[in-house]
């Protein structure tokens, strides 16, 4: 009598099965319980449309660095100058703004962003430079760059604040005039329910014609929905927050659109172009890479580049939110991009990274600093904090990447 053999049982993870990223699903959940911690200590404050719309601001800077120094970490290098690239530029886009532009305009403003970017690249391409034809480490490259960038703010006014800024530049920061309003959240929020929509219904045409496996058509249902929802609940929320001047929704601001645009951009560039799997290689493996024939060289000096139009970017809507360059800001800020690179899935051994990841880790630090602001706690505190995230997600990634190894 012919035995039977019992169906192989799949040794993957659960989630792995279902088509989901672990670590993704761990850091929506960490995000979940660190916001309702935070709504039972500030008896009900936290979870609120006006604060939710403040921490989206808040979010922003960061989450507009954020995928770059992904693609930093993933090629086995370091940035520890974006805060001090972030203030050098907005301080320099301060000056330009009040001082070289005659009157306030929407090309003014456009100009004085122009020009923040052209600097910010430019000085990530000579640090990227140094490091790639030099072969210093990056770790000292940029060192040397956070305290020559921090010392230039300084000096390009000799310490003094440059206030105010126009009107249509602080549209960047967020300000009374920095939202699209609420029929345009609601236009802008269908366009991106459509575009998951057709997205996923591309992706699991484009599986299947390949012969790749697709999720069970009801879990995908899900899947799909619960995204959909969550666009609806954003939009929501951003229109839930009145504008105190006529009452009405004053519904997504301007540096969340940017930095959602930034990451959907980043997260394309990843996974669709040849630079992102450049990246990813040469983290991998930087000697195979070169013998495969990528110019190594280039690609550092791009990637440094790019890291320097990110914290230009986000320095552009630091001093549009404040209205005023000073030679403080974004210090301290590539401690939280780092930290929420790391806490999102990339290694710092080079060639793991995830920008959806790193995003979400972006929305968790600053739900944290947002949580202490409400709670009072003083700056000092909220340093120790963010240190020892720091560490923790640090050491989270060693023993991974050592458990990985055995």
């Amino acid at each position: 009598m012919q035995s039977v053999r019992p169906a192989p049982v799949s040794r993957r993870p659960l989630l792995a099965q279902l088509g989901l990223d672990g670590r993704l699903v761990f850091m929506v959940a960490a995000i979940a319980g660190i916001w309702i911690m935070f709504h039972l200590l500030t008896q009900g404050t936290f979870i609120t449309s006006r604060n939710l719309w403040n921490l989206s601001v808040q979010t922003a800077s960061v989450g507009v660095m954020v995928s770059g120094m992904v693609l930093i970490i993933v090629m086995r290098n370091i940035d520890l100058s974006i805060g001090s690239i972030l203030g050098f530029t907005g301080m320099a886009m301060a000056v330009v703004n009040t001082r070289l532009i005659p009157q306030d305009s929407a090309w003014g403003a456009l100009l004085t962003l122009a020009l923040g970017l052209l600097l910010g690249g430019v000085l990530g391409a000579l640090q990227g430079t140094w490091v790639a034809r030099l072969a210093v480490p990056s770790f000292i490259v940029t060192l040397g760059g956070l305290l020559i960038f921090r010392g230039g703010a300084w000096l390009l006014t000799s310490g003094q604040t440059v206030a105010p800024l126009t009107e249509s530049f602080q549209v960047l920061g967020g300000g009374l005039n920095g939202s699209i309003g609420g029929l345009w959240s609601w236009l802008v929020g269908l366009a991106l329910m459509a575009a998951i929509l057709a997205s996923d219904l591309l992706t699991r045409r484009q599986r299947a014609r390949r012969g790749l496996p697709n999720r069970p058509l009801p879990l995908q249902t899900l899947f799909t929905g619960g995204s959909l929802l969550l666009v609806l609940g954003f939009v929501l929320v951003m229109n839930g927050y009145p504008d105190p001047r006529s009452g009405q929704p004053r519904g997504m601001p301007v540096p969340v659109l940017i930095m959602l645009a930034v990451t959907a951009l980043m997260m394309w560039v990843v996974r669709a172009t040849r630079f992102g799997r450049y990246v990813f290689a040469y983290g991998g493996n930087p000697e195979a890479a070169r013998l495969a024939g990528i110019n190594t060289t280039q690609l550092t000096v791009s990637v440094f580049a790019l890291m320097g139009v990110l914290a230009a970017l986000a320095g552009a809507i630091q001093t549009a939110r404040l209205n005023a360059g000073t030679n403080s800001t974004g210090t301290l800020a590539e401690l939280s991009v780092i930290a929420a690179a790391v806490i999102g899935g990339t290694s710092l051994s080079g060639g793991t990274g995830s920008v959806p990841g790193a995003f979400l880790g972006a929305v968790l630090m600053a739900s944290l600093i947002n949580g202490m602001l409400l709670l009072d706690l003083s700056s000092a505190w909220q340093n120790v904090v963010q240190g020892l995230v720091l560490m923790l997600a640090v050491t989270l990634d060693v023993v991974a990447q050592q458990r990985r190894n055995r």
